[in-house]
Protein backbone atom coordinates (compact mmCIF):
# COMPACT_ATOMS: atom_id res chain seq x y z
CA UNK A 1 0.00 0.00 0.00
CA UNK A 2 1.40 3.01 -1.24
CA UNK A 3 1.33 6.47 1.03
CA UNK A 4 -1.81 8.76 0.80
CA UNK A 5 0.47 11.64 -0.19
CA UNK A 6 2.04 9.54 -3.61
CA UNK A 7 -1.79 8.81 -4.82
CA UNK A 8 -2.82 13.15 -4.68
CA UNK A 9 -3.59 14.23 -8.03
CA UNK A 10 -3.15 10.84 -9.52
CA UNK A 11 0.96 12.16 -9.01
CA UNK A 12 2.99 8.65 -8.27
CA UNK A 13 6.92 8.00 -7.45
CA UNK A 14 7.90 8.14 -11.19
CA UNK A 15 5.78 11.75 -11.33
CA UNK A 16 7.40 13.74 -8.35
CA UNK A 17 10.70 12.53 -8.79
CA UNK A 18 11.07 14.20 -11.94
CA UNK A 19 9.64 17.01 -10.65
CA UNK A 20 11.87 17.21 -7.70
CA UNK A 21 14.79 16.63 -10.14
CA UNK A 22 13.75 19.42 -12.36
CA UNK A 23 13.59 21.74 -9.14
CA UNK A 24 17.16 21.03 -8.63
CA UNK A 25 18.20 21.72 -12.02
CA UNK A 26 15.98 25.40 -12.34
CA UNK A 27 17.19 26.05 -8.42
CA UNK A 28 20.33 24.77 -7.95
CA UNK A 29 20.69 22.23 -4.56
CA UNK A 30 21.41 25.46 -1.92
CA UNK A 31 18.57 27.38 -3.27
CA UNK A 32 15.73 24.44 -2.32
CA UNK A 33 15.38 25.08 1.21
CA UNK A 34 14.76 29.05 0.12
CA UNK A 35 12.28 28.34 -2.15
CA UNK A 36 10.84 25.84 0.26
CA UNK A 37 10.77 28.02 3.20
CA UNK A 38 9.09 30.83 0.84
CA UNK A 39 6.27 28.67 -0.39
CA UNK A 40 5.38 26.99 3.10
CA UNK A 41 5.23 30.80 4.39
CA UNK A 42 2.91 31.52 1.67
CA UNK A 43 0.67 28.49 1.91
CA UNK A 44 0.42 29.12 6.10
CA UNK A 45 -0.42 32.98 4.93
CA UNK A 46 -2.99 31.71 2.67
CA UNK A 47 -4.59 29.40 5.56
CA UNK A 48 -4.54 31.82 8.12
CA UNK A 49 -6.32 34.48 5.62
CA UNK A 50 -9.10 31.87 4.83
CA UNK A 51 -9.72 31.51 8.41
CA UNK A 52 -9.61 35.02 9.01
CA UNK A 53 -7.19 34.35 11.50
CA UNK A 54 -4.92 37.24 10.60
CA UNK A 55 -7.11 39.79 12.81
CA UNK A 56 -5.78 37.28 15.59
CA UNK A 57 -2.76 37.37 14.81
CA UNK A 58 -2.33 41.34 14.17
CA UNK A 59 -3.97 41.81 17.88
CA UNK A 60 -1.05 39.61 19.42
CA UNK A 61 1.45 41.66 17.35
CA UNK A 62 0.36 44.98 18.64
CA UNK A 63 -0.05 44.09 22.89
Amino acid sequence: MQPALLLIGGLGTPEILVILAVAVLLFGGKKIPEVAKGLGEGIRHFKTSLKGEEEKVEEKKQA
